[in-house]
């Protein structure tokens, strides 16, 4: 008889003492250890006796016999452990004496149905892989809607630069007319300084100035209050477009700052945020792969265990005493499993009995099931195994999930920012019509200022012209001055002289006939020769003053004019 008849005759006999006794359950396990045998290997035996009435406790132990056997699979590749197979055996043999007890079965059908836990960690694998395939899925569509937010916002970022060129150009322009402006308004103030200068260094003569006055320039002779209000004009002016200019470069800086943030936010974008082909060449595709090889082999594993379960109870169904116990072990197993029994027909009928199996099927039953039980827990160790690969390459899965998560959000922060942006815009643009104006309407007012200094300046340079035209009148004028004494001198010399010949005929004329001539004849016979003067009408008219003849040469040859005398 084999050990599985012997732990079962040993049941038999302890629980034919529990019913002469009237023994307990409790008290029952008591004595099956005082007799010096294992509570754990006899306990299904003993549940089974305590529940079932005898006459089905003895047809169990006559219709204990077993069919059906699982053939030893080959070692997969790789170190991988095969899958315990399910197909029939071939045909081998074991003696009576070497044959699996009761208790035997028992523990492999336990130790499957442990096993079959491992249902969870195929559901974590599903679990991971459908993960992933959502997370591709996810990538997948971060990728498009970043790159379609890249493509629109660099477009828009053209857009915008174009806009900030313009008012660049804008900005240049006005800065060149208006250097070029100061540089003809520094060229009018120097002409005018220059010719500030001459009437400075242009001392009036003394010959034209009272006796007691202070020697004087013809500067001193220029309102300097004019002068000084055209400039302060003009430095007002200058003021109001340099302030324009500041007003305008702080739109710029902002309207910069504002381009820099979008397009750092786009190379942001472009570096990290694939295209759509760039995610198929993404990690995830190949941990995907690699995640549903892995499923897959856990499936076709725990469908092995799931099929070694079933071998465990067809084999335990054909033994003696071993279908209540098969249907005890059975009752809570994981959800799920939709374990079969292959000792019945039908799997809904636990307490119909098994199809009877020769011995030689039996045998080959036990020996395919003991090859296969000492590889359950290498199957569930590896299916554990397969499960932390799993895990480990879903964390890189979980981490470019992430990663484009973040992309996105960038991409949808650069677009707002696209928006704050776009509000601003307006403001940017008109502040370059605003500068515009504001510098044309001062341009002009410049160039008017700019128009006065040049007249100031033709004004005085004619000032200084008519000095030199004055002293050559001056001198023209003592010449004729001289030449009319001279004339006058002259002519007074020959009055002189007829006045003394007058005088001397007539003191002859009176001698002579004077003693005959009465003196009542003529009033007039004795009166001297009338006498003349000449004097200036205009006595209280003062002449043209003497010169130095070198201050009139001066002057003549400024004028460029030489051939006027003195």
């Amino acid at each position: 008889m084999d050990k599985s008849h012997t732990a079962y005759l040993k049941t038999l006999s302890f629980a034919k003492l529990a019913s002469k006794d009237n023994l307990s359950l409790p008290n029952f396990l008591m004595l099956v250890k005082n007799k010096g045998s294992s509570v754990l290997t006899l306990q299904t035996p003993m549940l089974l006796w305590f529940e079932r009435p005898t006459e089905e406790k003895m047809k169990l132990y006559q219709d204990s016999v077993t069919k059906g056997a699982m053939s030893t699979s080959p070692p997969a590749a790789d170190g991988q452990h095969a899958p315990l197979s399910t197909e029939t055996p071939m045909h081998g043999s074991l003696d009576a004496s070497s044959r699996p007890a009761l208790e035997t079965l028992i523990d492999h059908l336990v130790a499957s149905k442990r096993s079959l836990s491992s249902i969870d960690l195929v559901w974590r694998a599903n679990e991971l892989v459908t993960s992933a395939r959502a997370a591709l899925e996810e990538c997948v569509i971060l990728g498009a809607r970043s790159g379609f937010l890249k493509q629109g916002i660099a477009g828009q970022a053209k857009v915008l630069r174009r806009v900030r060129d313009g008012i660049e150009d804008v900005a240049r322009e006005g800065q060149v007319e208006f250097e070029a402006v100061l540089r003809e308004l520094d060229a009018a103030d120097a002409r005018l300084q220059r010719t500030l200068d001459i009437l400075r260094s242009t001392a009036v003569e003394p010959g034209f100035r009272p006796t007691d006055d202070e020697p004087k320039t013809l500067h001193d002779f220029v309102d300097d209050q004019g002068v000084d209000n055209l400039k302060s004009s003009i430095r007002s002016s200058i003021d109001q477009v340099q302030e324009a200019q500041k007003d305008f470069g702080y739109s710029i800086s902002s309207f910069d700052s504002d381009l820099l943030a979008i397009e750092k936010a786009i190379v942001s974008i472009t570096i990290s945020s694939p295209s759509s082909s760039d995610v198929l060449e993404s990690p995830i595709p190949s941990l995907l792969r690699s995640l549903e090889s892995h499923a897959k082999e856990m499936a076709v594993l725990l469908q092995s265990l799931v099929r070694h379960f079933d071998l465990c109870v067809t084999a335990i169904k054909h033994t003696e005493g071993g279908g209540a116990a098969a249907r005890s072990i059975t009752g809570d197993l994981p959800k799920g499993m939709g374990v079969m029994d292959r000792g019945s027909s039908s799997s809904d009928d636990d307490s119909a009995p098994p199809e009877p199996i020769t011995d030689k099927e039996r045998e080959d039953m036990l020996d395919v099931l003991s090859k296969d039980a000492a590889e359950v827990e290498d199957v569930v160790i590896e299916i554990r195994d397969r499960l932390a690969e799993m895990e480990a390459r879903f964390d890189p899965v979980s981490s470019h999930v992430n990663y484009l998560s973040g992309v996105h959000d960038d991409a949808i922060a650069a677009f707002r920012l696209l928006e704050e942006i776009s509000t601003r815009l307006p403001v940017y643009v008109s502040s370059s019509r605003e500068y515009l104006m504001r510098w044309e309407d001062e341009k002009a007012r410049i160039e008017s200022r700019m128009e006065d200094l040049d007249g100031l300046r033709e004004f005085y340079e004619g000032f200084s012209k008519a000095y030199d035209g004055l002293i050559i009148e001056v001198g023209r004028r003592r010449g004729v001055q001289v030449r009319m004494e001279a004339i006058i001198q002259e002519a007074m010399v020959k009055v002189e002289q007829l006045h003394d010949e007058d005088a001397t005929e007539r003191e002859t004329f009176r001698l002579d006939q004077g003693d005959f001539l009465p003196s009542d004849i003529w009033p007039g016979l004795s009166n001297p020769p009338p006498r003349y003067e000449v004097v200036p009408i205009n006595k209280d008219v003062s002449g043209a003053p003497e010169l130095p003849k070198k201050l009139i040469e001066q002057a003549l040859r400024r004028a460029g004019d030489l051939s006027g005398k003195i």
